[in-house]
């Protein structure tokens, strides 16, 4: 960025202004050195940026102006499920029942809160199929660890000590790094001709050192693996156990369960399928549900209710792995998560799911004449098309993603997954409308067309954010971590 736009946008310090007015102190002064010892002290106060009130408040407005959010506009960013957040869900969690609460007040005092974490718990369950699920997890990473975990210790408890995960080429990125975290060695499995995983590759590698298979169905490629029966009864039969990734859950919500499909752990993204915050590297939740025989090694506590409707954390889970997470979860967010499935029941679930699906089709008949659909099937709630038919007018699917900016549009996963070239990877979730549709579809068609008409423009792209396209490489291995401030006798921006 020139240094006179960054001056101008980000670094407003100029000597003598404020934005703050103190009281005099009204309790007694006490010595520095009785607070800090002197080998902890500055030698000179810190620097710090010195700008107006007004100027304040205008600088934070206008960075606000430039967030992107759903609320702004589409959001189809594929796997990452940026549905809109229901305000009603942030009413709920802010409510003085349950913001108020602190973690170690008595039992008999947080009643309601508990019951909320026993309900959902059940909840969970029942949309996975399965029968007992752990809140503590902080993400879905989180969850995928301590799934793993989880099955680590029910092979242990049977004498066995299996080292091999077996992962689809499919994959979320997140899958080969958790199963390393947990000790063991991630192992390739590839793809058939209709993006499900390929039965004759995967057959050798079900031997003896096989502690389980992780993928997610749907999956990356937004297709339905219509072999998951097989493939579950396949690995059951050589040992190994079946670890659900819940990122794509938003397809099947109501309609089909993974417990019935054969997995024996599941982990949900509450803030993809639930619609809790997203992103931001705030608290999250990633709850995960497991079968009857992986129960007893579900993280302490569980919330247990007594004969006489009492409701109490459960500790005493001798097979236990332990704590995953500080008290028991991010309690804000399962309440959001709490909100949004009573709000809309079992019917409003399976809706949310079928509209997802719907929605994620209509745009794939809209733009597949003009980008590439690798697999000549119905997507699920996510479709990946490819702009490789644009790279002989020399544009790639960056380069799509970066026109997209200029339309109002935030971009789609690109490069993802790996074994499509080009990638576009496009969700547009059940909560866009007919119109904001019919807008995305005209928005990457008007892109194609430029790439034929205008290439280079693309390749420039975007032209009308406040930026233009940044050298991310360079960003990376040099970013600018410090205030700047105007040297003696410069003045002031």
């Amino acid at each position: 960025m020139p240094e006179v736009e960054r001056r101008t946008i980000y670094e407003k310090s100029c000597c003598g202004r404020r934005a703050y007015s103190l009281p005099a102190t009204d309790v007694p002064e006490v010595p520095l050195d009785e607070l800090v010892p002197a080998g902890l002290r500055r030698a000179a106060p810190p620097r710090l940026p010195e700008v107006s009130e007004l100027d304040l408040l205008r600088h934070f407005t206008h960075l606000s102006t430039l967030n992107f959010g759903v609320e702004s506009g589409s959001y189809p960013l594929g796997s990452c499920t940026m549905k809109y957040n229901p305000k009603v869900n942030e009413v709920a969690c802010r409510l003085e029942g349950f913001a108020g609460l602190h973690p170690y007040q008595p039992q008999a005092l947080v009643q309601g809160a508990l019951e909320l974490m026993y309900e959902l718990e059940r909840w969970l369950a029942e949309i996975a199929g399965l029968a007992r699920v752990t809140l503590q997890p902080a993400a879905g990473a989180h969850g995928e660890l301590t799934g793993l975990l989880i099955m680590r210790a029910s092979h242990q408890a049977q004498g066995r000590d299996p080292r091999r995960i077996i992962i689809p080429d499919t994959a979320h990125g997140t899958n080969p790094a958790s199963v390393v975290m947990a000790g063991y060695e991630p192992v390739a499995v590839i793809s058939d001709a209709r993006g499900g995983v390929d039965l004759e590759a995967l057959k050798p590698l079900l031997d003896d050192d096989l502690a389980g298979l992780m993928l997610t169905n749907p999956n990356t490629l937004g297709v339905f693996d219509e072999n998951i029966t097989e493939i579950a009864r396949l690995v059951h039969e050589a040992g190994g156990l079946l670890y659900y990734d819940g990122a794509n859950s938003n397809a099947v919500l109501g309609i089909s369960r993974p417990g019935d499909m054969g997995f024996d752990v599941v982990h949900f993204n509450t803030h993809k399928t639930f619609s809790t915050p997203h992103g931001g590297g705030g608290p999250g939740a990633g709850p995960i549900a497991v079968r009857d025989t992986l129960a007893p090694f579900l993280p302490v506590p569980l919330v247990g209710k007594t004969e006489d409707g009492r409701f109490f954390f459960d500790d005493d889970r001798p097979q236990s792995i332990g704590k995953v997470r500080t008290f028991y979860g991010n309690f804000a967010v399962l309440v959001r998560a709490a909100a949004y499935i009573r709000g809309l029941g079992p019917d409003g679930l399976r809706r949310v799911s079928e509209m997802a699906v719907l929605n994620a089709n209509y745009v794939m008949e809209g733009i597949k004449d003009l980008y590439e659909v690798p697999f000549e099937r119905r997507c699920m709630h996510e479709l990946v098309a490819s702009a490789a038919p644009l790279k002989e007018h020399g544009v790639r699917a960056l380069d799509v993603a970066k026109r997209l900016l200029d339309y109002g549009v935030h971009p789609p996963t690109t490069y993802f997954p790996l074994l499509v070239d080009e990638a576009l990877m496009i969700e547009p979730t059940e909560t866009e409308s007919r119109e904001d549709l019919d807008r995305l579809i005209e928005a990457l068609r008007a892109v194609a067309a430029e790439a034929a008409s205008d290439p280079q423009l693309l390749r420039e792209a975007p032209l009308t954010m406040p930026v233009r396209r940044l050298d991310e490489a360079e960003a990376a291995r040099h970013p600018v971590l410090r205030q700047r401030f105007p040297e003696d006798g410069e003045s002031c921006a």
